[in-house]
């Protein structure tokens, strides 16, 4: 075997990483703006839009008129594709309303009040302060760049997040909670602190780019802060901060201000505005280290691979044929279940239904990570991500089918309707019972995240309409083709099994067999567990297109040795436990995302829980059923 050159692999993920990055998304075309609006160059008005608000601490999202800000007296949503509308994300217009180059201090928005005799009042001022101590985060958009607050961490690290938090609060012990640490002025015990101002920077880029004409937005950010305006009709925003108390006693008046200022910044071009926020994500030195462990844990099985095919097989066969058939009968190992090896398993007709669904996931994949190398489904394009998965699951419906029934054949089996229908809505049913489970409690608790009825109907449509006529034409073809014929005749009566080993029984191998292969990817599943979770923008695609073939790679390797060692103790019963090896690989990520819920998020309610361990489990089948495959 042929070592690949390490500089080969260097280069190879250099360019699969440079290339979601070296690019800007295909189909996104820039848009111009200049003081004088000119219909077909430029335009001078810049919409700011809000989407839902989220938190660390709870798995619910909210729309932003969920909670008691000012609202567009125009409001408008834009179109949203399925992704979009799956993930939660609920945008639209915002009051806050710009012009190109015009500089503003201090303007108002609006004022709410609250009545401190009006049931109606406290019932919004308690949930914005439920907002506030669960740390929820606004997600502002502009030019279709979110609007980011920039701050410094430990070792004078800049950090820009993409969202920014409604307020904070000071707890009964005057303990200052998460954002209230950022302001000594923030000590009243007991008391919340809303961000009822923010400082809003917006740059732009005016060189070769536009001719000079007019300017493209390549950045914007912003610096929240609570003021206590003294005239609420005439704000100057230099007060102390705005708190609230914790009971609600005194009636309240909050103002909501903004001021803007465009800067213009040369520097950065259009193609390039997303790398300020990403190179501020967790750096890629971890990942390369990610690579690097996996490697090392490829070439290692492939060392094993090839020592048993190229020394052990190949002196065992050559040995073998120079015997004659009295020494033959005396020889043991898995020469000795040449007859029994094809042998039909038990359960042939649901492991010929996963083998089907797991080529479905699997093709599925391979295409969503390969587009999302090539910066088509960049962050930039909201909701291409899972729009492109779920479209490519409903059209590969076909080679699902004529996987299954192609094996079931295989098997001897003959109730192949039973196969076709168990094809098309067995794992698909399990997905969407969890899912349509999980979307009622979302529904009961009024958060954004809940799938509307028309949307939970089209997707039905898809399935019924599109993927399940499908997955019997691939069923047909696979029917209709000839069983896969084994090479060697397999024995009318079942050969007995030997007294097996404690590492060569079923159990022990199958529990070793995910190892490995979920050492290769636990890296890069903490990040991708953040990305869902913890709110974080993932882009490092590159990066989870390698990691991902690594893994196939790895799950086959390690079922070929441990399939080797089960032949060579005379344990014919390979097919399940092939599939059940690499698929146990499921089983550590559920223990890994049990294990990440403890130690690194802060989730708290009985529905945000709910919520996490059914969504962890729709992740675990799939997985499962991929890495079995």
């Amino acid at each position: 075997m042929k070592s690949l050159n390490p500089r080969f692999i260097f280069l190879l993920s250099l360019t699969v990483v440079s290339s979601s990055l070296g690019f800007y998304l295909p189909g996104l075309a820039p848009v111009s703006f200049c003081e004088k609006e000119d219909a077909k160059e430029c335009q001078k008005d810049i919409q700011l839009f809000v989407n839902r608000l989220d938190s660390v601490e709870s798995v619910l999202p909210y729309e932003y008129d969920a909670f008691d800000f000012c609202k567009d007296t125009d409001e408008r949503r834009p179109s949203e594709n399925l992704g979009q509308v799956l993930f939660g994300e609920r945008i639209e217009t915002s009051p806050y309303k710009f012009t190109f180059k015009s500089d503003k201090a201090c303007v108002k928005v609006c004022t709410k009040s609250y009545d401190a005799g009006s049931k109606e009042d406290k019932l919004k001022l308690d949930f914005l302060k439920k907002g506030m101590e669960l740390n929820y985060q606004h997600h502002w958009i502009v030019d279709n760049m979110p609007v980011t607050w920039c701050y410094i961490v430990e070792g004078n690290q800049k950090v820009c997040n993409p969202g920014f938090p409604i307020g904070c609060l000071v707890n009964q012990e005057g303990k200052p909670k998460d954002a209230c640490v950022i302001n000594a002025d923030f000590n009243k015990k007991n008391a919340y602190y809303i961000f009822n101002h923010v400082d809003i920077t917006i740059f732009y880029h005016s060189g070769d780019e536009t001719n000079g004409m007019s300017a493209r937005l390549v950045a914007a950010t912003l610096e929240p802060r609570s003021v206590k305006h003294s005239n609420d009709d005439k704000p100057t925003c230099d007060g102390t901060p705005m708190d609230i108390p914790a009971e609600f006693k005194n009636n309240l008046k909050v103002t909501y201000t903004y001021s803007i200022q465009f800067k213009q910044n040369d520097d950065i071009r259009w193609a390039s505005r997303w790398d300020y926020i990403l190179v501020s994500m967790p750096h890629t030195n971890i990942q390369w280290f990610s690579i690097m462990n996996s490697l090392v844990i490829v070439l290692f099985l492939s060392g094993m691979v090839a020592m048993i095919m190229l020394r052990t097989l190949h002196k065992d066969i050559a040995r073998y044929n120079q015997m004659d058939q009295e020494e033959a009968q005396e020889e043991s190992g898995w020469k000795q279940v040449h007859g029994d090896v094809f042998r039909p398993p038990r359960m042939g007709m649901l492991l010929s239904v996963f083998l089907g669904q797991g080529t479905q996931v699997f093709i599925m994949t391979f295409i969503t990570l390969f587009l999302a190398c090539l910066g088509f489904l960049s962050p930039a394009n909201r909701g291409a991500l899972m729009t492109c998965s779920v479209v490519l699951w409903v059209l590969l419906g076909t080679p699902a089918g004529y996987v299954s029934a192609r094996l079931y054949k295989t098997f001897g089996g003959e109730n192949w309707k039973t196969n076709v229908l168990l094809t098309a809505f067995l794992c698909p049913g399990i997905v969407f019972v969890d899912f349509f489970l999980m979307n009622l409690i979302l529904w009961v608790e009024g958060s954004s995240a809940a799938i509307p009825f028309g949307t939970l109907v089209a997707i039905l449509a898809l399935w019924f309409g599109i993927s399940v006529p499908l997955t019997f034409v691939g069923a047909y073809f696979g029917f209709k083709k000839p069983g896969i014929e084994p090479p060697v005749r397999t024995n009318q009566i079942p050969r007995q099994i030997p007294q097996q080993s404690f590492f060569t029984k079923p159990v022990p191998g199958i529990i070793m067999g995910g190892i490995l292969p979920f050492g290769c990817i636990f890296i890069q599943l903490f990040f991708i567990l953040n990305s869902i979770w913890s709110h974080q923008m993932y882009y490092m695609f590159g990066f989870l297109f390698l990691v991902f073939i690594i893994l196939l790679i790895t799950c086959s390797e390690a079922t070929v040795l441990l399939c080797y060692f089960h032949l060579c103790a005379e344990d014919y019963h390979w097919w399940w436990r092939s599939f059940l090896t690499s698929g146990f690989t499921a089983v550590y990520l559920f223990v890994y995302a049990v294990h990440y819920f403890f130690s690194k998020l802060q989730i708290i309610g009985v529905a945000s829980t709910i919520l996490y361990f059914g969504y962890t489990l729709i992740m675990v089948l799939i997985f499962f059923i991929f890495t079995g495959m």
